[in-house]
């Protein structure tokens, strides 16, 4: 598949206008390593978590499970068979 002459300059153009809209960056690494502020972040405990650890959503979503499957007994093997 072979490129006419005006496919390619339009895409030349294209190129020349994509470099000066977005000029060389001048420092291409990073001021610092950002590895320690996120094993920082994975290791802390969740903000909103009960002593146990476990975020409050988790127990919230749990507990509505429960009620669901309470109210709605027939959902039992329909959750199973996706287990």
């Amino acid at each position: 598949m072979a490129i006419n002459e005006k496919d390619a300059e339009g895409l030349g153009g294209l190129r020349r206008r994509l470099q000066s809209a977005l000029p060389p960056m001048k420092n291409r690494e990073p001021r610092r390593d950002l590895w320690p502020l996120m094993r920082q972040r994975l290791e802390a405990s969740p903000r909103f978590a009960f002593p146990s650890g476990v975020p409050w959503f988790d127990w919230a979503l749990l507990g509505f499970a429960g009620g669901a499957l309470a109210f709605f007994p027939r959902l039992i093997p329909a959750l199973l068979y996706h287990l």
